[in-house]
């Protein structure tokens, strides 16, 4: 329960920084992106439209989680 809280009170600021990323065209960074792909899987969708509109990021979905293309 305490959890699910947590996240509640995140999510805003995550989708904040989401929706900036994705009017700047600005990656937020993989650690960012992992760890709301992993905390809060209602996110998991902004996120995967953000990759598809941003490729050049270099990161992507892989059975249902997140890589980062090596350079």
């Amino acid at each position: 329960m305490r959890r699910l809280l947590l996240l509640s009170n995140m999510r805003p600021k995550r989708m904040q920084k989401l929706k900036l990323a994705a009017n700047s065209g600005q990656n937020p960074g993989f650690d960012f992106l992992q760890e709301c792909w992993n905390d809060d899987p209602a996110l998991q969708i902004v996120i995967k439209k953000l990759l598809a509109k941003f490729p050049q990021w270099g990161i992507a979905v892989v059975d249902g989680v997140l890589i980062e293309r090596e350079e």
